[in-house]
């Protein structure tokens, strides 16, 4: 499982000498644009699954771009 967590910078260091301490655990750093990233793709994920179930309706491709 990965998890993104967002930590005081004054409390970082302790956290990830925490994690480090766990063999089971892979810990890094990443930048907040990265962590916006993947935040914004599991968004997007997350809204396709809802079209695939039914539960949110999508238009055709032809139609998007049709208006640009």
């Amino acid at each position: 499982m990965i998890m993104v967590l967002d930590i005081k910078e004054s409390k970082a260091s302790f956290f990830m000498e925490l994690l480090n301490n766990f063999s089971f655990v892979k810990a890094r750093t990443v930048t907040n644009e990265k962590a916006l990233l993947l935040q914004e793709i599991k968004e997007a994920v997350d809204t396709v699954n809802l079209v695939k179930q039914g539960k949110l309706s999508a238009r055709p491709a032809k139609e998007l771009l049709n208006e640009i």
